[in-house]
């Protein structure tokens, strides 16, 4: 570290230092988190509180409901969503998401991964589920009558929480036993938020993120039905979904 170097001390950097501590050795599914591991968590839960948007020189997109500005495509429409990724080792990775007023991330999955989102600006609804071992709601909740070939998509699942962030809130935290589905709106206006997921996406090593739908209870907007069984079904990534690229403009971050 050189002396006066400000990015090595700005708050990205030590977020991307703590995590790199933090998920060296992450518990895995079914697994106790060691205390190490507790205190390093809380640790980058902290500092991800603390963030903000002029942390990472990224400016509130009012204007025109536009919550990104790279990535379009030839025909002239621009995505839904962007990307501006910040860094990522084999143990996490961690970037921007920038999302249009109105636009969602849909259902996906974090197969053995954790995760920490923290709001830049805007608000997002985020509705968070788990996935069962067993089938959801047993005799009561019997799976809906689907074509055969469907039926090996089915996930028995809880709807864990539905709650709505903005850059005043903590993180929400995902782990691979706990909230590890979710989908993600954009609320009254273009939103950001801080990603991190630990270890990244990789589909050769049996991370590849899967998208979903839910049967039956598609319409349920509010927290008072929350640990309710649902079920899943997986499907392809939604047609009205794509993710674009742009340059991340905050401060560098050396690992």
């Amino acid at each position: 570290m050189m002396p006066g170097d400000s990015n090595m001390t700005s708050i990205v950097q030590r977020i991307a230092r703590q995590a790199l501590v933090t998920f060296r050795s992450p518990p895995r599914v079914g697994e106790e988190a060691a205390k190490s591991f507790l205190e390093n968590h809380s640790k980058l839960k902290s500092l991800m509180t603390e963030v903000r948007a002029a942390d990472l020189k990224l400016a509130p997109r009012r204007g025109g409901g536009d919550g990104g500005g790279g990535g379009g495509t030839p025909g002239g429409v621009s995505p839904p969503v962007t990307y501006m990724h910040i860094c990522e080792t084999d143990q996490f990775s961690m970037g921007v998401f920038l999302l249009k007023s109105g636009a969602s991330i849909p259902l996906h999955d974090h197969p053995g991964m954790h995760g920490m989102l923290k709001v830049m600006y805007g608000k997002v609804r985020i509705s968070c589920f788990d996935r069962l071992e067993r089938p959801a709601g047993g005799s009561a909740q019997a799976a809906p009558p689907l074509p055969p070939a469907q039926m090996g998509a089915l996930r028995g699942s809880m709807l864990r929480s539905i709650d709505e962030y903005t850059e005043e809130s903590g993180p929400c935290v995902l782990s691979p036993d706990r909230d590890n589905l979710h989908q993600i709106d954009a609320v009254d206006g273009p939103t950001a938020f801080m990603d991190i997921l630990a270890p990244p996406y990789d589909p050769d090593d049996g991370r590849d993120c899967h998208y979903y739908k839910v049967l039956r209870d598609a319409e349920v907007k509010n927290t008072e039905q929350q640990d309710k069984e649902v079920w899943l079904m997986e499907i392809s990534q939604p047609a009205d979904f794509w993710c674009g690229g742009e340059p991340y403009p905050g401060p560098e971050v050396c690992l």
